[in-house]
């Protein structure tokens, strides 16, 4: 058996720069990775399956097997490596589904690489970009597993300056948000198409003060649309915010969670129990990025 842990994508902010012809909106984000991760396992079989396990196993153990994206993600490998698609799958879900957090995504690349392993097949860069985007936007992000500058509809993934230390607090509802809702919402939103050239951080600060002003800047232009379907994002933003020591706080992705920046984990922690006490129906998380 062999294992691979699956890290939580964090969008630090997310600006819409333009829209394609088919539809699909261009974007400009800097994604980092938190220590929040699932957990995926694997050993030979003679078949594919996939067990499920941990906290928030519950809400894909009702989804169709076709839409599962570790599934989905293992077949495509074993097709472009012309291989069978045999392997028992573990995954230990503890990162909230539909939550803005790249949970599915994280999975798809951690089974990418895992399978590739077990498989003992070496697929060129081209072929794991190729799976990457045709299982979703954020996997191709998810596959570099670091720090990241995004761009086009997520397929662009530029290696970003490494993020000064920091503490984190992630909160969610526990409400999942359709990315496509979130989208939907923000088009309708808007009196013409969004045109506007990327604003990558070329030089990280190297402080949280500093990173936060930077951040203040692009801020996350799906907030407006994501609190239009879910008002309680506005709740836990303007808790975050009233946390002592709070650096910063924005929402990550399409929603639902949200994220602050603190100067050390201790703080990041102390602020958390402050959110769990006031709304203990909220699911949270402290740590720090990896």
């Amino acid at each position: 058996m062999i294992a691979r842990t699956a890290p939580a994508k964090v969008n630090l902010y997310l600006r819409v720069v333009g829209r394609r012809g088919d539809g699909y909106h261009l974007l400009d984000s800097l994604v980092a990775f938190a220590g929040l991760a699932d957990r995926l396992e694997a050993e030979d079989a003679g078949d594919l399956s996939l067990q499920l396990d941990g906290p928030f196993a519950y809400t894909l153990a009702v989804e169709a097997s076709d839409d599962n994206l570790v599934l989905r993600a293992a077949r495509l490998l074993a097709a472009r490596m012309g291989v069978a698609p045999r392997a028992r799958l573990r995954l230990t879900k503890n990162i909230p589904v539909g939550a803005g957090l790249g949970g599915g995504s994280a999975d798809a690349a951690a089974v990418l690489r895992l399978l590739s392993a077990l498989w003992q097949v070496e697929p060129s860069d081209a072929d794991m970009a190729g799976i990457a985007e045709e299982l979703g936007a954020d996997v191709p992000v998810c596959l570099a597993g670091r720090t990241a500058s995004v761009s086009g509809i997520g397929e662009r993934v530029e290696p970003a300056p490494r993020l000064p230390d920091c503490g984190l607090v992630l909160v969610h509802p526990l409400a999942p948000l359709p990315t496509a809702s979130v989208f939907r919402a923000f088009a309708q939103h808007m009196s013409a198409p969004p045109a506007s050239a990327p604003l990558p951080i070329l030089r990280m600060p190297d402080t949280v003060s500093g990173l936060a002003q930077a951040l203040a800047a692009r801020g996350n232009e799906l907030t407006e649309a994501a609190i239009s379907l879910v008002p309680q994002i506005g709740t836990m933003l303007a808790t975050l915010h009233a946390t002592p020591g709070c650096r910063y706080a924005a929402m990550s992705g399409s929603g639902a969670a949200c994220f602050a920046l603190y100067d050390d984990v201790m703080t990041a922690e102390v602020a958390r129990l402050d959110v769990e006490r006031a709304h203990p129906a909220l699911w949270t998380y402290a740590g720090a990025f990896i």
